[in-house]
């Protein structure tokens, strides 16, 4: 047969219909393969027609085989087949067998040679798809990074910013005191007088508020009263002016600080918002090499922490040292008006106390009387529950009494009679700290009543001073010098 046509295409991408030229069944050699090697069923994908026509041209004459047979099976292939004299050399080289064999045999290694292409293609798109997936989740993470950087950045700058109005504020704040303290020393200079018809009034207190008190010690020392105030304004002017020069250093550190922050800021919101299409972006060899780092994010953090915490340390201690001169400027004002014969500040603070003393006296009254009340219904509450555990009680006591009737191996130790056992010592125990607790009620009550004896006392006595110091004494103070410039205002 002569070679002739183009090679087959492959059939599992496109299936032909079944060719009109196909050789007739062959059921006698079909057979006689079958045991000679077993027969394999090829995959779905390599099931290829068998078209000779395509390859050869046919011979004019078809040979017709004979119907398979027993007597057929031991015969070699020259037997079966009919002995043509021009066609001998064609069968000496291969073997039916040989050629299905050389036929699976390409099959298989296309199947094979197919899966490891396609198995590579898979691998390949994978791999494509995972650094793909693996460079975009790195990318992902380091804006995140980014990200969280600048929101610490923001973090830091909105807190030194806080800080630093807080820390202006402050200086702002003590610069005010501090003139309000030279002032009030330039008016320390001014004669005092003391009245001494207070110290009269002041004998007619009562009980324990006969007390010798600020008041009266001002009024036996008013001499001595405005070296010590005009040595102590010195003092706490000489502090201030040193806590200014703290709070300006803490306040430049501050500055210096939050402009860094400023630019960190900028430059890694500009980072953060670069993406793959962003314009000026550029291949920088080597530069990841180069580090330029000189603080790690923990002492980054600390370095402006340890700032802001100076800051803070400073602006403590200057609202304490401002305190301290507010109420130097008070006091002082207080033994002032003592020299200017009276002590109006020093009585109104008395006053104040004993309004306040007085006050909480009603106060705590009402609250006694009100938990007078409140214990009186709680000692009845108490009784209730006493006489509410008897039912309870009775309860389990009788469910103990029935059991112990149960017959012979009946009388178990089970979980219902342990049960019972401790419900019973529990009821006990309750109505036990149920009466101790009646007992400490009553003996509450008791205190309660003596306590309210002693308030009604109290608030007469404190009544009584109320009235010398505020009306009898403070009458006569009326026209002493302004307490506003005493205190350094204009």
């Amino acid at each position: 047969m002569e070679l002739v046509g183009s090679p087959l295409k492959a059939m599992y991408t496109h299936p032909k219909s079944t060719p009109s030229k196909f050789l007739p069944a062959i059921s006698t050699m079909a057979s006689s393969y079958k045991n000679r090697f077993p027969y394999n069923p090829l995959p779905q994908s390599f099931s290829l027609p068998w078209m000779p026509s395509a390859y050869y041209k046919t011979a004019a004459i078809k040979p017709t085989l004979a119907p398979f047979s027993k007597t057929s099976q031991g015969l070699t292939s020259s037997q079966v087949l009919p002995s043509v004299s021009n066609r001998t050399t064609l069968f000496n080289r291969y073997t039916p067998d040989d050629w299905y064999r050389s036929n699976l045999t390409n099959y298989k290694e296309s199947e094979t040679s197919r899966r490891n292409a396609e198995r590579l293609r898979v691998d390949t798109s994978c791999l494509i798809q995972d650094k793909y997936q693996q460079t975009k989740k790195t990318q992902i993470q380091s804006t995140k990074n980014l990200g969280e950087r600048v929101n610490d950045i923001e973090f830091w700058k909105s807190e030194l910013c806080r800080e630093l109005d807080e820390m202006i504020r402050e200086t702002n704040t003590l610069k005010d005191v501090k003139k309000r303290l030279e002032r009030a020393l330039d008016e320390s200079e001014a004669p005092l007088q003391v009245a001494q018809e207070c110290l009269l009034h002041r004998e007619k207190r009562m009980g324990i508020d006969l007390v010798h008190d600020d008041v009266e010690k001002q009024l036996f020392t008013e001499v001595d009263v405005i070296r010590s105030c005009q040595e102590r304004m010195q003092q706490y002017l000489d502090k201030a002016k040193a806590q200014l020069v703290s709070n300006r250093a803490a306040q430049h550190e501050l500055e210096r600080d939050l402009v860094n922050k400023q630019a960190a800021y900028r430059i890694d919101d500009k980072c953060h918002h670069l993406r793959n299409t962003s314009d000026g972006i550029s291949y920088y060899q080597g530069v990841e090499r180069v580090d330029a780092t000189i603080s790690a994010p923990a002492s980054w953090a600390k370095f402006t922490d340890n700032n802001i915490l100076r800051s803070q340390s400073e602006r403590a201690a200057s609202a304490k040292l401002r305190n301290s001169l507010e109420n130097l400027l008070v006091v002082t004002a207080n033994e002032m008006w003592r020299q200017f014969n009276g002590v109006n500040l020093a009585f109104t603070n008395r006053i104040a106390e004993t309004a306040d003393a007085k006050n909480k006296i009603r106060t705590h009254l009402a609250k006694t009387l009100q938990e007078i009340f409140q214990i009186e219904m709680s000692i009845e509450t108490i009784r209730k529950a006493i006489r509410d555990k008897g039912p309870p009680l009775k309860v389990a006591q009788t469910r103990l009494d029935e059991r112990t009737r149960r017959p012979n191996m009946e009388l178990c130790r089970d979980g219902a009679q342990l049960r019972l056992v401790n419900e019973v010592y529990e009821i006990d125990q309750t109505i036990q700290s149920l009466q101790q607790q009646l007992r400490d009620a009553e003996d509450t009550l008791q205190m309660l009543v003596r306590t309210k004896s002693v308030l009604e006392h109290d608030l007469a006595v404190k009544a009584n001073s109320l009235f010398i110091d505020q009306e009898k004494c403070m009458g006569m103070r009326k026209t002493f010098p302004s307490t506003v410039r005493m205190v350094g205002y204009v």
